[in-house]
């Protein structure tokens, strides 16, 4: 009896955010299980050199410069795909992430906050922070859907899936606005699925735990590559004790994007969390 294997031979894959860290590697799986690649980024170097690499080991991928808050770029975008691969068959809404204007210098608010000038207190979050983060995570999900959906809906066995967050269930402290954009995400993932279910196309999405990028190393290790704080509370609160690996997110994403695997699910949010969202604390 043959082996059952991910065949996207044939499909095309566009992946926003395209060459960060996470949607780097699922740019890279999707190429491996035959399907040709637009890797959209707003640093064209970036996507452009990550295609290279897919490329030079015998893959399909093309790198553009595209910036998922503008339609008008996505539209020029999805132009120079359909001319180079033809349109849309899985769409990757991974352009996201947070800002330090959106996110509260303590956990707890207590009054005499109100006179620390050097604290950022909920009352001081910046309204362009807040609204920037909102934006990247939920109106770029929203607006790559509209330009590139248009292709999909034309035809069978297409998926789009979005990257929301373990935030999206239970909020984080300090990072409100983060955690409303994907929360937002998660619901539209459901609406989007009900609307486009007579379609052919289904919709779902990922929420990862706590994964080590260039976003958020920062916050999670300091220079001695030692847990911060918060990232030893992250850890005391995921059952599997450690980080994920980027890798250990490829599996939800082949099996989500193939409708041979996963042609009668639609509308679901997946955790990838060491168990995080499964753990009470106690």
């Amino acid at each position: 009896m043959k082996a059952y294997q991910i065949d996207l031979s044939g499909k095309v894959a566009v992946v926003t955010g395209g060459a960060g860290v996470l949607c780097a590697e699922f740019s890279k799986a999707l190429a491996s299980c035959g399907a040709s690649v637009a890797i959209l980024n707003r640093t064209e170097s970036k996507a452009e050199a990550l295609a290279e690499e897919i490329t030079s080991s015998g893959g399909m991928a093309l790198g553009i410069d595209a910036d998922v808050l503008k339609k008008e770029s996505l539209e020029h975008a999805r132009q120079i795909i359909q001319n180079k691969f033809g349109g849309c068959d899985i769409l990757i809404n991974g352009a996201g992430g947070n800002h330090p204007s959106g996110t509260t210098s303590k956990e707890y608010f207590e009054l005499d906050d109100l006179n620390q000038t050097e604290l950022t207190s909920f009352f001081d979050l910046d309204e362009e922070g807040i609204r920037y983060v909102f934006d990247i995570n939920f109106m770029g999900t929203l607006l790559a859907t509209q330009v590139f959906a248009k292709d999909m809906v034309k035809k069978q066995g297409c998926s789009i899936i979005n990257i929301s967050s373990m935030n999206a269930f239970t909020p984080l402290t300090k990072i409100p606005s983060y955690s409303a954009a994907k929360a937002s995400v998660s619901n539209f993932t459901q609406w989007l699925a009900v609307h486009f279910s007579k379609a052919g196309v289904r919709v779902n999405a990922i929420a990862p735990g706590f994964f080590l990028t260039d976003q958020n190393r920062n916050l999670l290790v300091d220079k001695n590559e030692e847990l911060t704080e918060r990232a030893a509370k992250i850890i005391s609160q995921t059952p599997m004790s450690r980080f994920g690996e980027k890798e250990e997110l490829v599996g939800t994403l082949l099996y989500l994007s193939d409708p041979r695997a996963s042609g009668f699910v639609t509308g679901i949010v997946i955790p990838v969390d060491g168990g995080f969202s499964a753990y009470s604390g106690v």
